[in-house]
């Protein structure tokens, strides 16, 4: 029940920031991304050049003699967002070995996590902590882009929790080098700074698989209509309501979870139009109530 009211108010949140990101993409941004993009990046591949990860104190540190630089160890991820292209920079301590293993969570699952981020200052300078917590639920669409795609790299832990404080084991650790277009772009967000590199130390204790935010039988990951991978920009009956959210899709009056024609819990495999949209879901389709 826990889970389900996080989730819940997390999509509230997630909601109100796709609200917000909506409406002011109307408004002239002159500010250069795209080159912004590449000065991050450099910044990133110099501090992880400088500095190595140090396993005694599990931190990263200044590089010494003697020691591999994170850059050889590294791995990264191609990201596109906003038809701007940035390379996400993740640290594997483990990736992750539950006992029951629901595979990776994709960028709408809910996730509990533990973390605490710090700010690049320079390719040779971290900031102090500006925030950490020992374990949260939120749902991957409504944070930084660079936590999105970043914990998809990882997989959740077991619960063994036994009469004490929630305790998790296997469980995903890491860190993430998020570039500032990934993070808080040219705006910047209480201590950090606009166009401020991040890193983050993370622990991925547990997720939902297929979080589903608006209980209406489709996994907000496949609520993507047009395709595109992200199903955030997907509003089928143009109620400024995205479908991961929005339990009637096509605004036709009946809600999606009933537009369920075989009865097998999924109306996202339901297509009773044969003839004018066979390939048209139900959910999506105002034509079949």
């Amino acid at each position: 029940m826990n889970k389900i009211k996080n989730i819940v108010a997390f999509a509230i949140v997630a909601l109100l920031i796709y609200s917000c990101s909506s409406n002011s993409s109307t408004a002239v941004d002159d500010f250069d991304h795209e080159a912004q993009a590449l000065i991050d990046n450099d910044t990133l591949v110099q501090f992880l050049k400088n500095h190595y990860y140090d396993t005694t104190v599990d931190s990263v540190k200044a590089i010494v003699s003697g020691q591999t630089d994170l850059y050889q160890d590294i791995k990264s991820m191609s990201i596109t967002e906003n038809d701007i292209d940035y390379t996400l920079y993740y640290y594997v301590n483990s990736v992750g070995n539950p006992k029951v293993d629901k595979g990776n969570p994709t960028v709408m699952d809910s996730v509990f996590v533990k973390y605490y981020g710090q700010r690049i200052v320079e390719t040779d300078s971290i900031s102090t902590t500006f925030d950490n917590n020992d374990g949260l639920w939120f749902t991957l669409n409504g944070v930084i882009r660079g936590w999105s795609h970043g914990f998809t790299n990882f997989k959740g832990g077991d619960n063994i929790t036994d009469n004490g404080p929630i305790t998790y084991e296997n469980g995903g650790k890491g860190i993430l080098f998020i570039p500032s277009g990934l993070g808080y772009l040219n705006i910047g967000s209480g201590s950090i700074l606009p166009n401020e590199c991040l890193l983050f130390y993370i622990d991925l204790y547990d997720f939902t698989k297929d979080t589903d935010h608006d209980n209406d039988g489709v996994a907000s990951i496949f609520e993507d209509a047009d395709g595109d991978g992200e199903p955030r920009n997907d509003d089928t009956d143009l109620d400024g309501v995205p479908n991961y959210f929005d339990t009637d899709d096509d605004g036709d009056g009946v809600l999606t979870i009933n537009e369920d024609a075989n009865g097998d819990g999924n109306p996202a495999n339901d297509f009773s139009d044969t003839i004018n949209n066979p390939t048209l879901a139900d959910y999506l389709n105002p034509d079949i109530k």
